[in-house]
């Protein structure tokens, strides 16, 4: 398992990995299997979306931040429970091709680490399980 850390600036952000993730699978040397993206944190998420337009993750964060308001008839004692339920949405973890030695992502595809409670450290494991 390889893992990185990031550091994420807002409460709620969106932040592109690919770039990141396309790293260590140069750096590693892995040519053709299935990669496991998973986001250790219970309120922090990864998802597969559109890179090339900066505005989707933006619209992105503006709906699910409605939907979830951050002030609510919350239980939870640390304040946090919108983050909690975004990341149950959304999902800890994607898996991704890869194939000669780079993801198997679609023309506009990008991947994103969700922050729904920072800002913090975060860490990102992969785990590649070759072909």
């Amino acid at each position: 398992m390889q893992s990185f850390n990031i550091q994420t600036n807002d409460k709620c952000e969106l932040i592109d990995i690919t770039s990141k993730i396309s790293s260590v699978i140069t750096r590693e040397g892995w040519e053709s299997g299935i990669l496991v993206i998973m986001i250790p944190h219970t309120t922090a998420a990864v998802t597969i979306n559109e890179s090339a337009d900066k505005t989707v993750p933006r619209d992105i964060l503006t709906r699910i931040n409605k939907t979830i308001p951050f002030q609510g008839d919350y239980q939870h004692l640390e304040g946090n429970s919108p983050a909690h339920i975004k990341s149950s949405l959304f999902g800890c973890d994607q898996t991704v091709l890869v194939e000669n030695n780079k993801l198997s992502l679609g023309t506009w595809q990008g991947i994103f680490f969700c922050e729904f409670d920072g800002p913090r450290t975060r860490k990102v494991n992969l785990k590649f399980i070759a072909e």
